[in-house]
């Protein structure tokens, strides 16, 4: 079974500059990429998922707290499921791989966060987008 992880990056600096970087991430399955910028910090956008196309995340700027819910039934989940959290930060190019059959939902920590979203799946390619309201799950 494969499970969330964050496939770590890292920075190096000397004299020229900084050189922010992550050798170990494979983007051979990624077909789309787009950007999320939640409105302020109080904002928590969520809970959105899918049972097949997995994601991989990246903060650009700022920091994000990304909670993750693994499913158990699509039409109704169960509302105690265990929650895991993540926080990515712009400080090392860290990426948070998502697997299919986990919901998200994404808290910008600093203002003008902007994260990453990578997709194996193209938009409209197929139907498998589930959202849940923000306060469903206890």
């Amino acid at each position: 079974m494969i499970v969330p992880e964050i496939i770590s990056g890292n920075k190096h600096s000397d004299d020229r500059g900084s050189l922010i970087y992550n050798n170990s991430f494979n983007a051979a399955l990624v077909k789309r990429i787009y950007f999320i910028e939640n409105r302020n910090i109080s904002f928590v956008r969520g809970w959105q998922g899918h049972k097949i196309e997995q994601r991989w995340f990246s903060a650009v700027s700022g920091e994000f707290e990304i909670s993750l819910i693994k499913i158990d039934n699509w039409q109704t989940p169960s509302k105690l499921l265990p929650q895991l959290k993540f926080l990515l930060d712009d400080q090392q190019f860290s990426v948070l791989h998502i697997p299919g059959g986990y919901i998200t939902s994404i808290k910008a920590l600093s203002d003008c966060s902007k994260l990453m979203v990578m997709s194996d799946y193209l938009l409209n390619e197929i139907e498998d987008e589930y959202r849940f309201e923000i306060d469903y799950f206890k």
